[in-house]
């Protein structure tokens, strides 16, 4: 190989990145896909419960990566952290082992397992997740930084080959259906072991092949333990640490508190995941935000580029909160009122996910070249314009899903071709935000921040599941809904129309069947059907789009000649 043949090719260690990557997001998703079915017909919990424990699982899973990447950052180290968190994920895959093993004898003692799995595959991720992403930039020397959107790119691959594999292989041993149609509620738990062992290949994986691959262009190992670090690894002039003082760390304390209790105030009701959960996560993310400006080694080039992460993790709050509907809304939807007839197999309703997956890995490469083609030509397009195509693109799919819809009535069936159109659009909008909000992190990131300022990108991920969470909540009910009222003997639509009002007796036998008789409401609308149900994510990602559009000559100026 030439001299330039070496400096174009993207280091070995990227692979060993991309494989572990792969085998942890088969494991995360494959369990994913499997949840929300889980929860509603072998733990017997309600949709809205469901939604709502979905959405406080997956804000958690992206809170504690602000926990992981400061452990990292200051105790650990990435590879330490790395090893620890797939540990910790394939135990709680376990669990969910054995919460789906023994909830037809012990429902109770199920439903506690699977909280201790969720919690202990939350830590886990949050161990994982900030410290290999970390590690991928630290692969190149400083003057490659601009080859970090293509490498990125081809990361997220690795991310959506494994979502891809967890999304088929665990819906296909543990979604199953009879002939009839009727769920074998009892074999969810072998998706779960499924994601256990994948899991442990990926653990495996990184343990053997880290120290060989997983170098810095000098040769020494990466993510060793911080105390080990060098001057030479820092940019010139950069602080090698953070300096926090007692007065900055004593107002973030106190901050984190009054902003739990003003987000925790501002709820309705006594679900757990909407009134501590998710105020957690919001008032964990503005604190944590706060405190990084605080340090008084900041340069103001730095803080600026800091600034531009935090108001990028923003918008990705709103892409999030429509693009993770997959896991909930669009799964109960799938699941009731989709014709799933696939050139004549009947795809279980959580398999229509892999779609996402699918695409990711047949268009990663060709929007990896685009980009590389692009700048080559001087074209290519500053980050946040990227991202707000993303935003623009997930609107669009919404809309046309929610045109679909309109006339269903509440027994038409959606054709499958148009949810595998919507994951279709939904992935090249996920391909210009998603892997390039990770790349900016890592241009714009102080090394003395990097694990911890993923942290935070991952913290408006996780105000953005969380904010999934709550809208997926409000889903109007479903034709399955309907039929089954109509079996009962009552005329669902007049009851939500408010043109009957339901006997005791009736509102009895709704709630035994998990119906409710009043439509959703969100922030003083009542939400009556899907089409306006699905206009909610239009709205709020089209208008997030048309602000980022606007706002990029000033986030260009404040990048300091980063694209």
């Amino acid at each position: 190989m030439t001299e330039t043949q070496e400096k174009t090719a993207h280091p070995k260690g990227l692979w060993v990145l991309f494989g572990t990557e792969m085998w942890e997001r088969f494991n995360f998703y494959g369990m994913r896909t499997l949840l929300v079915l889980f929860l509603v017909n072998s733990l017997l919990m309600k949709e809205e419960d469901a939604s709502l424990i979905y959405g406080g699982f997956l804000g958690l899973c992206y809170l504690t990566p602000m926990l992981g990447g400061f452990i990292a950052d200051r105790y650990f180290g990435n590879r330490n952290c790395i090893l620890l968190g797939g540990l910790m994920m394939a135990i709680g895959q376990l669990l969910l082992f054995f919460s789906g093993s023994i909830f037809p004898s012990n429902i109770s003692l199920a439903t506690t397992l699977m909280y201790s799995a969720l919690g202990i595959i939350v830590f886990g991720n949050g161990f994982f997740k900030p410290n290999i992403s970390s590690m991928v930039g630290s692969l190149y020397p400083k003057q490659e930084k601009s080859k970090l959107d293509t490498a990125f790119t081809i990361f997220y691959m690795g991310i959506n080959l494994g979502a891809f594999l967890g999304q088929f292989i665990c819906p296909y041993l543990g979604d199953v259906k009879d002939t009839g149609g009727i769920r074998d509620i009892y074999a969810f738990k072998w998706g779960f072991l499924a994601a256990a062992a994948a899991m442990l290949i990926g653990t495996v994986l990184f343990y053997f092949l880290k120290d060989k691959y997983v170098v810095s262009p000098e040769g020494k190992p990466l993510g060793g333990l911080p105390s080990k670090n060098e001057s030479s690894d820092y940019e010139e002039g950069e602080a090698q640490s953070a300096v926090f003082s007692t007065k900055a760390l004593a107002f973030s304390v106190v901050a984190f508190v009054g902003m739990f209790l003003a987000f925790h105030f501002s709820v309705d009701g006594t679900n757990v995941v909407k009134t501590i959960i998710y105020p957690i996560i919001y008032a964990a993310g503005i604190t944590l935000a706060g405190l990084i400006l605080s340090d008084s080694s900041l340069t103001k080039i730095e803080r600026d580029r800091i600034l531009v992460i935090y108001i990028i993790s923003f918008f990705i709050i709103f892409f999030w909160a429509a693009f993770e509907q997959a896991g909930s809304s669009l799964t109960f939807i799938a699941d009731y009122q989709t014709d799933r007839n696939f050139f004549g197999f009947q795809m279980p309703a959580s398999m229509v996910q892999i779609f996402n997956g699918l695409f990711v890995v047949a268009l990663a490469v060709p929007f990896s070249m685009l980009w590389d083609k692009l700048r080559a030509n001087d074209k290519e397009p500053i980050s946040p314009v990227k991202l707000a195509i993303g935003l623009f693109l997930i609107a669009v799919s919404f809309y046309m899903i929610a045109t679909q819809v309109k006339d269903l009535g509440t027994s038409g069936l959606l054709a499958i071709k148009w949810l595998i159109l919507l994951y279709l659009i939904n992935t090249c909008a996920e391909l210009c935000l998603s892997p390039i909000g990770l790349s900016l992190v890592g241009k714009l990131s102080p090394k003395r921040f990097s694990s911890l300022l993923y942290g935070v990108f991952f913290l408006s991920n996780a105000s953005g599941y969380a904010l999934a969470g709550t809208l997926g909540s409000i889903l109007p009910a479903t034709g399955d809904k309907f039929i089954k009222a109509k079996e009962l003997g009552i005329d669902l639509q007049a009851i939500l129309d408010k043109k009957i009002v339901p006997t005791p007796e009736q509102l009895q036998l709704l709630e035994t069947n998990q119906i409710s008789p009043n439509n959703p409401v969100f922030v003083g609308f009542e939400i009556h059907n899907l089409f306006e149900f699905f206009m909610v994510f239009v709205i709020s990602t089209g208008v997030a789009a048309i602000i980022l559009f606007l706002l990029t000559p000033f986030l260009k100026k404040m990048m300091h000649g980063i694209r």
